[in-house]
């Protein structure tokens, strides 16, 4: 019997070698010992690498759910209380310190009216919201939203409230003064730039303040209504205590040639509400980012840039005073349908 031998390597493991076998007279393979021995080591070559490469593949996805990979992602509403230029300058620093606090990545949606907030909750699949006073109970009637923190002022105060004001002029006094002039509300979704002023018309005897008045409008900023008013393309406006100061830090016109007429109750400063089935873990980090920012170097530079002391915890019961005034009004804030006209 003629005997040949022949090497064949493995390329699926290129570290192992197939033992010699032996060819017969008729060319059929005779396995030695050797040879099967080879085979099973071949086999667990193979075995080896799958294990391998489904291990790769468990540890990838185990990365990505850890949020090392791919941080989770926040996405949190603004309204528009001043320019959204202001807004954006104001907001990001407070943004970019909670995402690396909460490890996740926060994107900031400035939206155009306030009254959008509610509507892009679900549309825009927000996460959350700093919601002003009226479109927070509002959300927290319809959408069920969870409020978590709302800034203290450098002040000291963490709330505010509206403020129904005109030139000194003007030579209006009252609300019977009022009558057949210009009226700039901000949004029919804010308690200052609306809510107040309906209460005040129903205290005073005005029924349809369409008629009642010569032009009504809104600004679509608490801002544009001071300055609106300021500039005498309206002759009364509404708006809110705290841009109104801050308004007139920069500027002494207003406080110059402004005057204050009616005020509202204090009502909670704009707070951070979130959605109801967003994650406790989520949740929980992020409303202690906030209420233990100005218990370190960082948070506290990003609070006084924010123009606040700290954040104090928010609940429901912080907006009974809009439901109160609602309730005055008629207004059922379950089913509100919100346009302004």
């Amino acid at each position: 019997m003629v005997k040949k031998k022949h090497s064949i390597k493995d390329r699926s493991c290129p570290n192992i070698r197939i033992a010699h076998a032996t060819i017969s007279k008729r060319g059929k393979i005779m396995p030695g010992k050797s040879y099967q021995n080879s085979i099973i080591l071949f086999a667990l070559c193979l075995f080896f690498l799958f294990v391998t490469g489904c291990g790769e593949q468990q540890d990838s996805k185990t990365s990505n759910v850890s949020g090392k990979t791919h941080p989770e992602q926040l996405k949190i509403g603004l309204i528009t209380e001043h320019d959204i230029f202001s807004q954006k300058k104001r907001y990001e620093p407070l943004a970019a310190y909670l995402s690396r606090k909460i490890e996740a990545n926060i994107e900031l949606s400035i939206l155009s009216r306030y009254g959008n907030v509610i509507d892009n909750f679900v549309s825009n699949g927000l996460d959350a919201a700093f919601f002003g006073s009226f479109t927070g109970a509002l959300a927290i009637r319809k959408l069920a939203v969870q409020p978590l923190a709302r800034p203290e002022y450098l002040d000291g105060t963490s709330t505010y409230y509206g403020m129904i004001f005109v030139r000194k002029d003007s030579g209006i006094h009252n609300a019977a003064d009022m009558r057949g002039k210009r009226f700039a509300f901000v949004d029919k979704a804010t308690t200052a730039g609306w809510l107040l002023p309906m209460h005040y018309f129903k205290e005073n005897g005005i029924e349809d303040y369409q008629t009642y008045f010569s032009e009504n409008y809104f600004t679509g900023t608490h801002e544009d209504a001071i300055y609106d008013v300021l500039n005498g393309k309206a002759d009364i406006g509404a708006a809110k205590n705290t841009v109104f100061s801050r308004v007139a830090q920069t500027d002494s016109k207003v406080e110059e040639q402004l005057q204050i007429l009616a005020t509202s109750p204090e009502v909670p400063a704009n707070a951070l509400a979130v959605r109801k089935d967003l994650g406790e873990s989520l949740k929980l980090k992020l409303k202690n980012a906030l209420l233990q920012m100005d218990q370190d170097v960082e948070g506290r530079q990003v609070l006084h840039e924010f123009g606040a002391k700290r954040f104090i915890p928010t609940t429901e019961n912080d907006y009974a005073p809009v439901f109160d005034y609602a309730n005055k009004i008629g207004l059922d804030l379950a089913t509100y349908d919100y346009n302004n006209e």
